[in-house]
C-alpha cells in the first residue's frame, strides 16, 4: 500500500512536471490582421481553406525569430488600423504602403517590400527598352483602370491599348501587339512566377516608377514589440530566409 502511494505520488509529480515544462515552452500569439484578397501577398488558399502568401510567410518568420506564433485574423482593409488602436490585432500585415499619414496613427516596422510601377518586355527587347523613358512612341499594353494604364498614358507619344483583364496585356506583348506591359511590379513578378510557359520569353525591367515602401504595422507607441518585430526582420534577413520567401512567390 505504501509503495502504491508512493507511486501515485511520484506519477503526479512527473505530470505537474510535463505540464509546467509545456506551459514553459509555450509562446505567445500574435494576431495579425490581414485582408486576403491581394495575391500574392496575402490570399485563401481555395483548397487547405487556409490564409497564405508571402506576407503571412515574411511575417510568420519574423514572429518565429521573435519567439512568437501568429494566428491570423481577417478582417477589411479600412478596419485593419482601428483593430490595432482597440487591440483587436497586435500586428497588421496587408501590403500596407507606409505613408506620412498613416505613421500618425500607428507605428511601421523597417520597410520589408518595395513596390511600383514596371515593365513586363521581351527577352529580346530588354536592351532597347530598359526604362520608361525608352518606352517613348511605342505600343503599351495596360490592364484598363489601374495605376499603370494612367502611367502610360504620360508617356509621350505612347500608343496605349486598355485591355480587360493582365493577361490578355500579356498576350498583347508576346504576340507582339505591344511592346511592353505596364503594371504594379508585384502583378508582374507574380505572373512570371506562376506562368512560366507564357513568361519564359519575357523579362521584368528593373525600373520603378512611383516607388512605395511597404510594412507591418503596430498601435502607435508599442515599441516594445515594434523593436521584437524589426530584430526578428533583420533576423530574417541575415538568415536568407526573406529571399527564399520571396523566390516562393515572386520571380527574381
Amino acid at each position: 500500500m505504501v509503495f502504491k502511494k508512493l507511486l501515485l505520488s511520484v506519477c503526479a509529480v512527473a505530470t505537474l512536471s510535463v505540464a509546467a515544462a509545456d506551459d514553459a515552452l509555450a509562446r505567445d500569439k500574435l494576431r495579425v490582421g490581414t485582408e486576403p484578397t491581394f495575391a500574392p501577398f496575402e490570399f485563401m488558399d481555395t483548397q487547405t481553406r487556409e490564409f497564405v502568401g508571402y506576407d503571412i510567410d515574411l511575417i510568420r518568420a519574423v514572429a518565429d525569430k521573435a519567439g512568437y506564433d501568429i494566428e491570423v485574423v481577417n478582417m477589411g482593409f479600412d478596419a485593419l488600423i482601428p483593430a490595432l488602436g482597440m487591440g483587436v490585432v497586435d500586428v497588421v500585415a496587408a501590403g500596407v504602403t507606409i505613408t506620412e499619414e498613416r505613421s500618425k496613427r500607428v507605428d511601421f516596422t523597417a520597410p520589408y517590400y518595395t513596390a511600383g510601377l514596371s515593365m513586363l518586355v521581351r527577352k529580346e527587347d530588354a536592351a532597347k527598352y530598359p526604362d520608361f523613358k525608352s518606352l517613348e512612341n511605342q505600343a503599351i499594353a495596360v490592364q484598363i483602370g489601374t495605376t499603370g494604364a494612367d502611367k502610360a498614358k504620360d508617356i509621350p507619344g505612347a500608343k496605349v491599348t486598355n485591355y480587360n483583364a493582365t493577361s490578355e496585356a500579356f498576350m498583347a506583348l508576346t504576340s507582339r501587339n505591344a511592346e511592353a506591359v505596364v503594371h504594379d511590379r508585384p502583378v508582374l513578378a507574380y505572373f512570371m512566377k506562376t506562368q512560366p510557359r507564357m513568361s519564359q520569353s519575357l523579362q521584368l525591367q528593373p525600373a520603378i516608377e512611383d516607388a512605395q515602401q511597404y510594412g507591418f504595422a503596430v498601435k502607435k507607441g508599442n515599441k516594445e514589440l515594434l523593436d521584437k518585430l524589426n530584430k526578428g526582420l533583420e533576423a530574417v534577413r541575415q538568415a536568407g530566409e526573406d529571399k527564399q520567401i520571396y523566390s516562393k512567390w515572386f520571380a527574381q
